[in-house]
């Protein structure tokens, strides 16, 4: 039976609904380069991944524009849009409930500085003992990375330990390009099919699931 110690929560999507000022913010952004976007659902493909993937990628900006692009996001997202934001239902209940058997951690692509303003917006950042995003310099923003960094700060316990937790393919892919258990939610912004195509070891639907995963398959 696995004994899982440290459980990797992802942030967007997971733990925090963040729809409204992601979208918004991407709207903004691509008005502000000359593309105008009036449907905000369209955007919500771009909750998730990283912000370079999704100028580079979704609208083939280059490197300039890029970074032109994820400033103009910041300028609104730091000021409007990382508080349209709330919280799935029972994820305070899960939290407090895991945090006092595990060793609970955000793994985000988020840039860390805005990820903390948000867990202590909604008072779940003392449920967690480290905190990790990506740097405003766009570097360390692949979550291979993020888990990577993780794994490093917590050399000390072998890979069987860890868990990740996530609602997209980012997530689940870079749990196993680390070498460690995943859970993919469908709750979040990741299709159903996304999710079982980079083969999580587990997936569930609802919050209250994620503990039962958890716990039915550690010994603490």
């Amino acid at each position: 039976m696995k004994k899982y110690k440290i459980v990797l929560f992802d942030l967007d999507g997971t733990l925090t609904d963040p729809k409204e000022g992601i979208t918004k913010s991407i709207q903004y952004a691509l008005e502000k380069m000359g593309i105008e976007e009036l449907d905000l659902e369209k955007l919500t493909r771009y909750i998730g991944p990283p912000l370079q993937e999704t100028f580079s990628r979704g609208y083939k900006m280059d490197d300039d524009e890029v970074k032109k692009a994820i400033d103009f996001y910041r300028e609104r997202f730091k000021e409007i849009g990382m508080f349209e934001n709330k919280l799935y239902h029972n994820i305070p209940q899960l939290l407090n409930s895991l945090a006092k058997d595990y060793t609970l951690v955000v793994a985000t692509s988020k840039p860390t500085v805005f990820s903390e303003t948000i867990l202590n917006h909604f008072n779940l950042d003392h449920y967690f003992d480290l905190i990790v995003g990506s740097n405003l310099d766009g570097t360390r923003s692949s979550k291979t990375e993020i888990i990577q960094y993780i794994l490093d700060k917590y050399d000390k316990h072998p890979l069987g330990d860890f868990i990740m937790i996530g609602d997209r393919k980012h997530d689940l892919i870079g749990a196993k390009n680390t070498g460690i258990d995943s859970i993919g939610v469908t709750y979040g912004y990741g299709s159903v099919e996304e999710l079982k195509s980079s083969n999580p070891n587990y997936l569930v639907n609802e919050v209250i699931d994620i503990e039962t995963v958890i716990r039915t398959h550690s010994r603490v």
